[in-house]
């Protein structure tokens, strides 16, 4: 079975939205959003996530669109490698996930494989990150560590760099706040088989 959900986030960094229509199974996860924002400029954002088993990317597409520009990207892994825009990217090769900048979305894969929002934990990280809205990727190492449990999920912390955030996570293990990033404001959920 199949569990979709329509999750909103009110993203303070970027001072504006993104909704997501995620499907999530047992260990997959699928994904298409839109955002806007208006830090560091104004930008209108779509993107398309796709996973294998244990939460693995295959593939993000992202367009993003601002005054008088349109960026796009194409980013894959395959057993081959990642690629970007088909050109292959060898510095991405012990990355598992994509991390789409200024979205709380693309934690949930981390945290799902590891099972950190039912409990105790700490994984390191090489990610294949996105920023926004320039979707410049790079390398990026980051750590995420349980830190409780809650009635309604999780804390995790989230490391990269100089920078720490404990996240707090529903059930499911996707983002209900994320300090200094957003919050989540709205969640419906549709089952179908």
């Amino acid at each position: 079975m199949t569990d979709e959900r329509v999750l909103t986030w009110q993203v303070t960094e970027s001072g504006g939205q993104e909704t997501s229509w995620v499907e999530l199974g047992a260990s997959r996860l699928s994904a298409r959003g839109e955002a806007l924002g208006t830090s560091p400029r104004s930008y209108r954002l779509t993107y398309q996530l796709e996973t294998a088993e244990e939460y693995v990317t295959t593939r993000l597409r992202v367009v993003a669109q601002g005054a008088g520009e349109t960026r796009r990207v194409d980013l894959r892994r395959t057993a081959e490698g990642w690629t970007v825009d088909g050109v292959p990217r060898p510095d991405l090769a012990d990355a598992l996930d994509c991390d789409l900048g200024l979205s709380p979305l693309t934690n949930t894969m981390p945290i799902r494989r590891h099972g950190l929002h039912e409990g105790p934990g700490r994984h390191r990280f090489l990610m294949a990150f996105v920023a926004v809205p320039d979707l410049v990727v790079h390398p990026s190492a980051q750590t995420y560590t349980h830190l409780e449990t809650t009635p309604d999920g999780a804390r995790v912390r989230y490391e990269s760099g100089d920078f720490a955030s404990d996240l707090s996570v529903d059930r499911d293990g996707l983002v209900v706040d994320y300090p200094q990033l957003g919050t989540r404001i709205r969640a419906e959920r549709t089952q179908y088989r």
